[in-house]
């Protein structure tokens, strides 16, 4: 198991879920009830799932595709850390994971 820490945008609520390796972090973070949208259901077409990575815990995620960068791009209030939730697959190196839920997002299919 893979424990994810979720911060709200307002930084008040803090939840704790534990992930089964293998899960996608869109999909924990939807399963939790976090406002995370994920428009695209994953193909990542969208930046509705957004989040900003923990500064520590960023250097343990792989690299961002350029597909996964473009899409970054285009996010409301990206940061040097942010990712696209759907593009992260939880495993025992991220147990521990802190994800800051942005305020706002856009949806680049026009939805």
């Amino acid at each position: 198991m893979t424990r994810v820490t979720f911060i709200s945008a307002d930084g008040e609520r803090r939840q704790e879920v534990d992930a089964p390796a293998g899960a996608i972090l869109l999909e924990v973070a939807q399963a939790a009830g976090q406002p995370l949208e994920g428009t695209c259901e994953g193909q990542m077409a969208c930046s509705t799932c957004h989040v900003i990575v923990d500064a520590a815990d960023f250097p343990k995620l792989p690299r961002a595709t350029e597909d996964e960068e473009d899409m970054l791009d285009l996010a409301a209030a990206a940061t040097r850390t942010s990712r696209l939730a759907c593009q992260i697959v939880l495993d025992g190196t991220l147990d521990g994971l802190t994800v800051h839920i942005p305020g706002e997002f856009n949806n680049m299919q026009g939805m």
